[in-house]
């Protein structure tokens, strides 16, 4: 056995070592999966980008005014599966969507089930989504 290859070998090796986390994804920990939170409100803003779509609304606050919300969804190849299109949802549709909320308290989450105007429910393809209660 070589000794000075197996050395260079596994130094070589571990320079790529600190590039793999760059292909990872995100967690899914910043959202809140022990409750739900229902919103009503009129879509803001629908982004079908990747690696993650958005969902803005601005929904009822429960006060008698609005309070704007941005909701994470999966890519746009996960959501295509489920029936999403880029025009599922547009600017001024109003809408019910459940979401986990963010654990921080901000107005967000991930979106976990979307009530389009004419009734039809929309499952975003959240991964894991049995780990998600729906409480509201």
């Amino acid at each position: 056995m070589n000794l000075k290859f197996g050395v260079r070998g596994a130094a070589l090796l571990l320079v790529g070592v600190p590039a793999l986390p760059a292909l990872a994804h995100h967690s899914f920990a910043m959202f809140d999966n022990t409750r739900s939170v229902t919103l009503h409100g009129k879509v803001t803003a629908y982004q079908w980008t990747n690696p993650h779509s958005y969902l803005d609304i601005d929904a009822d606050d429960g006060k008698g005014g609005t309070k704007h919300y941005t909701m994470e969804m999966t890519s746009p190849n996960m959501l295509h599966r489920g029936g999403w299109s880029s025009r599922t949802v547009k600017p001024g549709d109003v809408v019910t969507a459940v979401m986990s909320p963010l654990r921080d308290g901000q107005s967000g989450g991930l979106l976990l089930e979307l009530t389009l105007p004419n009734g039809t429910k929309m499952l975003p393809g959240v991964p894991n989504a049995q780990r998600y209660k729906i409480t509201s």
